[in-house]
């Protein structure tokens, strides 16, 4: 379904304010604008990625993780999401699902640096530290943000 021009602008208009996330009440605001977004497609899983981000970026790690496992359902080969759940999943102590959901999002994407950097973090929690040595140089050789 071809989202309506309200439903693209929302979601402009929700990108731009988390961009500025710098501000109290924007985030709120964008998940607002991404709950209508939502509403006007619900089978737009970059839509529930995107208000998971939001969710992330305020410390609401459950909501995050729904609008993730939403993402994924609407969209198995979303990369990004498999990425942004292994952190989050990591985040919160769970280094063996995050792994299992950096393998895929690598699965999917095998140049995806910021999946093999965290993946190599999440390594290092579990003390599998060549895993880390090995994950952390091929990130670097992918994007020099992670030397």
């Amino acid at each position: 379904m071809k989202l309506p021009k309200i439903g693209l602008l929302a979601i402009g208009i929700a990108l731009i304010l988390v961009a500025m996330g710098c501000s109290e009440g924007l985030y709120e605001h964008a998940l607002e604008e991404y709950d209508k977004a939502i509403e006007l497609d619900p089978t737009d899983a970059g839509a529930y990625y995107d208000r998971a981000i939001g969710y992330r970026y305020l410390g609401e790690y459950q909501l995050a993780l729904k609008d993730l496992d939403k993402a994924l359902d609407l969209d198995p080969k979303f990369a990004r999401a498999y990425t942004d759940r292994g952190i989050i999943r990591s985040g919160l102590g769970q280094y063996h699902e995050g792994i299992q959901d950096y393998d895929r999002a690598i699965a999917l994407d095998p140049v995806d640096a910021k999946a093999y950097y965290n993946r190599g973090i999440a390594y290092g929690k579990l003390d599998k530290y060549d895993k880390t040595k090995t994950d952390k140089a091929k990130a670097c050789s992918l994007d020099s943000q992670y030397c």
